[in-house]
């Protein structure tokens, strides 16, 4: 029996799964910009560029985490982090390893990712039937 066959079936659960940490890791940016925590140097101004992100990390990421509104809310969180990259990443460089900007690129991708395949089926969406 190949691999594939054996691995193939877990996929969407798999799926839930990597939702539910990247959910939970964009959450973290989110406070970590609006509320200090896990403490940072990063305190921006309310109603700046920055601090819109954190607001959206922080709705995004619970949303994403638990599954629900997961499309539209990782359609959101995507934009964002192409706005993010683009905005303060690719000015310092083109390559995302030496500018910082590898994050913003993995989360901008995983989230659309998510606009098409949905959260999987260990989520809130799925169990409303719109999965």
């Amino acid at each position: 029996m190949a691999i594939e066959n054996t691995l193939t079936p877990y996929a969407p659960r798999v799926l839930s799964v990597a939702r539910v940490m990247a959910g939970l890791i964009f959450l973290a940016h989110g406070t970590q910009k609006i509320v200090g925590f896990p403490a940072s140097q990063m305190n921006p101004p309310a109603f700046s560029i920055y601090w819109f992100a954190g607001v959206i990390e922080i709705v995004a990421g619970v949303l994403i985490a638990l599954g629900l509104f997961t499309r539209p809310a990782a359609f959101i969180a995507s934009g964002t982090m192409a706005v993010a990259y683009f905005h303060s990443h690719a000015p310092q460089g083109f390559f995302p390893a030496l500018n910082g900007g590898d994050a913003a690129i993995l989360y901008c991708f995983f989230f659309l990712y998510l606009v098409f395949a949905g959260p999987g089926p260990w989520s809130i969406d799925a169990s409303r039937g719109k999965g």
